[in-house]
């Protein structure tokens, strides 16, 4: 076996132990981490009551604020801007949790857990309404979150083999067309995931065009990191890639537990690496009518944007001598 293939095998061992680990650190403890709430009460001292109630929760499973009714906190919810909304009783004790479940089930179960806790510490109870629902098709968020990963996944393979057949020696017209077919996959990579997830297995929601757009942008900005990290270091740079996409994106993404329950160093990291946003950017669209989707819109567009410019301006770089060393050419 060369050096060259004992490099490529360890390599692959290192890249295979890290995303073990990786997985294993982000899934063996899911708890949430101050997750917004909204709270609507009758009187300001039952809101006071409440609101410390839950902010004093051991390992500040919630973090609450004030809304002044259920209307508001419906509209907090649907745009994204928090969780959850806990509308206290005008009379009784008998309370509301509205929840939303397609921004993942696990996370609606626990805000259930933690705030009926906190009503029980006050002699109250709580009723838990769904106002987002999962669809039916994509219990846990599992087919979109297999969707996201096919289409990291996709844009990945097809930046390696642009990679590896092409290389990496200048030229302008040699980099437009490295961009331009993986622009090229992009959309039909995107076009065909939407067709299977959407119209062919009814498991992903939302408006057709948006999810092919988030879709198309995803797989271009999957595909334009890996083509620039192999402009930038060789094949090493596809390493690389799959460490940020496949290592810490995957799991950080929010497709087995929400962000929200994962460990502070996923849950800051994984909604700024691909597979983060574009899971971010499809559950907004699938499930919110596009609500919240332009911050991770504009994460990916960044992925891709300065992907493609780096693979551009590697086009333009300077080309190598292939002259031995010591010798010098002369012309005739």
């Amino acid at each position: 076996m060369s050096g060259t293939s004992v490099r490529l095998v360890l390599g692959v061992l290192v890249l295979q132990t890290a995303f073990v680990l990786s997985c294993i650190g982000a899934f063996r403890d899911p708890a949430p981490h101050r997750v917004p709430l909204a709270i609507t009460a009758p009187t300001t001292r039952i809101t006071d009551d409440t609101f410390y109630q839950l902010a004093l929760l051991p390992g500040e499973p919630v973090d609450p604020f004030r809304v002044a009714d259920e209307a508001a906190a419906l509209d907090r919810i649907r745009g994204r801007q928090v969780k959850g909304a806990l509308i206290v009783s005008r009379s009784g004790t008998d309370d509301l949790l509205l929840v939303a479940s397609g921004a993942g089930p696990s996370l609606a179960r626990e805000l259930a857990t933690h705030v009926g806790a906190a009503e029980r510490q006050q002699g109250r109870t709580v009723r838990v309404r769904d106002v987002a629902p999962i669809a039916p098709g994509d219990r846990r968020l599992l087919s979109s979150f297999s969707l996201v990963v096919g289409w990291c996944a996709g844009g990945i393979l097809c930046a390696s083999v642009q990679a590896l057949v092409a290389g990496r020696r200048p030229g302008v017209v040699r980099a437009s067309v490295k961009t331009g077919v993986l622009l090229m996959y992009s959309v039909l990579a995107g076009l065909l995931g939407v067709l299977v997830a959407r119209t062919l297995l009814n498991a992903v929601p939302g408006d057709f065009w948006a999810l092919w757009a988030v879709g198309s942008l995803l797989v271009l900005a999957a595909a334009a990191l890996t083509l620039a990290l192999h402009e930038l270091a060789g094949v090493p740079g596809i390493g690389l890639a799959l460490v940020l996409v496949v290592v810490l994106g995957v799991p950080g993404s929010g497709g087995v537990y929400p962000t929200e329950l994962l460990p502070a160093f996923w849950r800051t990291a994984g909604p700024s690496l691909p597979p983060g946003a574009g899971l971010d950017a499809l559950t907004s669209v699938a499930y919110f009518r596009g609500a919240g989707a332009g911050g991770p819109l504009w994460t990916l567009l960044a992925w891709a944007g300065g992907g493609a410019a780096v693979v551009l301006l590697g086009g333009v770089r300077a080309p190598r001598s292939h002259a031995p060393a010591g010798r010098t050419t002369r012309s005739p």
